[in-house]
């Protein structure tokens, strides 16, 4: 996987290049903030189990988070 991170002080403007890089969504592109990626990260670190999506880590996020604790 390869990741990118793309600092933008303009509302707009991300706005706008999130409206773009969601038409990717579909072809595997994952949209995410930087500390969410960061907490996805750690919590696969200590899952001994087959990776997820981080959409998928999103929408089931409690769940995971009852079996961390």
């Amino acid at each position: 996987m390869h990741s990118l991170v793309i600092n933008i002080k303009n509302k707009e403007l991300m706005d706008k290049i999130l409206w773009v890089l969601k038409r990717f969504e579909k072809d595997g592109l994952e949209i995410a903030s930087r500390d969410d990626f960061e907490d996805w990260k750690e919590l696969k670190a200590t899952r001994n189990e087959e990776s997820i999506s981080f959409t998928e880590y999103l929408n089931n996020e409690a769940e995971y988070q009852k079996k961390c604790d």
